[in-house]
């Protein structure tokens, strides 16, 4: 069937795969309440940014933008530039393999995942090239990484460690705005997963998405906030829906590391923040079968509304 080319055809070259495609195949093309230009969304003139070289400002600033936004950049953040760099360096690099090298592999039995056939559960692909794979324990699960590029293994390792580094501090800086015990995220945050994305450019963005509208179950999503922190700070926070639009003209690409609770914690509104005035509006949950119940809905829902205590 022709309009499956871009999915289903397997070539060597990168361009031929996406960038000399000329209309949108009808499998990637969402329904029309799903289409950017239909969507409602809010717009504002200027977004949160977090400058973490002033002392003790920020601590303020970060938990106003999660109130009011749920989302900051940040920038005099700590982590080197070169290292930045070359994380994204290293991941193009792994997007501009060719299509069997980049697939020569057996993701799941090694414990990472590549696609460039990621769809909803509706059917529809995503106008998208993904690999995602867990990052703790770290020295566990930097072997089970691709070894192409071969400094990619070394490479990624580096940035997540600043990235560890980075989360706590901002963690740190939230639960100390809340009123939360120092060190509260500690022990039971982690950089579990790493997920990259590589955006080419799309003939027609109106009608295709990156990535679908949905909330990330994570503490935080550098930079993106995500719905567990609500559950922690009892609704104080917000978790907000996000997606990915295409472009016609420019190819993307972004790296997304996600902050989760251990699987084994309990995550539940933190004791401080609820008493007689201000009751608890989550249930208590293990952490890893809040992600079993977010699985059961599809990989865009949200299970946060399964846990949320609705008043009688």
């Amino acid at each position: 069937m022709q309009h499956m080319c871009v999915h289903m055809e397997i070539k060597e070259d990168k361009d031929s795969r996406w960038f000399n495609v000329k209309y949108v195949p009808q499998d990637y093309i969402f329904s029309h309440e799903d289409r950017p230009q239909n969507l409602d969304v809010p717009v504002c003139d200027s977004f949160p940014v977090i400058d973490l070289g002033i002392p003790f400002q920020p601590i303020e600033a970060i938990l106003k933008a999660s109130q009011e936004f749920g989302f900051f950049q940040v920038i005099n953040h700590g982590v080197p530039k070169k290292t930045m760099i070359d994380a994204m360096n290293v991941l193009n690099e792994f997007f501009n393999m060719p299509y069997k090298e980049a697939i020569g592999y057996v993701p799941h039995a090694k414990g990472w995942i590549y696609t460039n056939t990621d769809h909803t559960k509706d059917g529809v692909y995503l106008w998208r090239e993904n690999l995602k794979h867990l990052c703790h324990p770290l020295d566990k699960c930097i072997q089970l990484w691709p070894d192409k590029p071969t400094r990619y293994q070394e490479v990624i390792a580096t940035y997540i460690l600043e990235i560890q580094k980075l989360s706590l501090r901002i963690l740190e800086m939230i639960g100390e705005g809340l009123g939360l015990e120092a060190g509260y995220f500690n022990n039971i945050s982690e950089v579990q997963l790493l997920s990259s994305n590589f955006y080419p450019p799309c003939p027609d963005p109106s009608l295709t998405l990156g990535i679908l509208s949905h909330q990330d179950p994570s503490f935080i999503t550098l930079v993106y906030q995500g719905n567990q922190m609500e559950i922690i700070s009892n609704g104080k926070l917000r978790s907000i829906d996000h997606r990915v639009v295409t472009s016609m003209h420019k190819t993307r690409s972004s790296i997304a590391t996600f902050v989760n609770p251990s699987l084994d914690c309990v995550v539940e509104p933190a004791k401080v923040l609820v008493n007689e005035a201000k009751p608890s509006n989550y249930k208590a949950i293990q952490y890893k079968e809040y992600v079993r119940r977010n699985n059961a809905f599809g990989d865009y829902t949200s299970a946060l509304q399964n846990v949320t205590i609705l008043e009688s």
